[in-house]
């Protein structure tokens, strides 16, 4: 997954920076959604009381956005990225990571067409975490 910064996504940045008053680690587009990733414990102050800096957001860009927490755990990392779909469990066995749904249609979400939303997620955590070879869901 590369990421090319041009002076869209660059200022897309810088004003997401300052109305959410959180420092952005990362900006790329995940499930077609505009996607920012904030360093660790600035989630609460980027999303805003009642999301007011969510919708503030979306209201500038016109378009959907999604706030994402970094984490240094791989574990911790692959939740921030699928929520709000609820994981069960998650193992991580060499360099597999196995993840529990609770029902076959969160399963499905997870997955998705053609395993799209599966590779997507690879993509992003192999960015931060290189040792990853594949993520299954079972």
């Amino acid at each position: 997954m590369t990421i090319k910064y041009d002076v869209d996504l660059i200022q897309q940045i810088s004003l997401f920076e300052r109305v959410a008053q959180a420092d952005v680690k990362e900006c790329f587009y995940f499930k077609e959604k505009l996607t920012f990733m904030v360093e660790s414990g600035q989630l609460g102050r980027a999303l805003g009381k009642n999301k007011s800096k969510l919708i503030k957001l979306e209201d500038m860009f016109k378009k959907p956005i999604r706030i994402i927490e970094y984490n240094n755990d791989m574990k911790q990392f692959i939740v921030n990225l699928i929520a709000p779909l609820k994981v069960v469990s998650m193992t991580i066995e060499g360099n597999v990571v196995t993840i529990t749904g609770p029902d076959t249609k969160t399963k499905g979400l997870m997955i998705g067409s053609k395993a799209k939303n599966l590779r997507e997620t690879e993509e992003v955590v192999k960015k931060y975490f290189p040792d990853l070879k594949e993520i299954k869901v079972v």
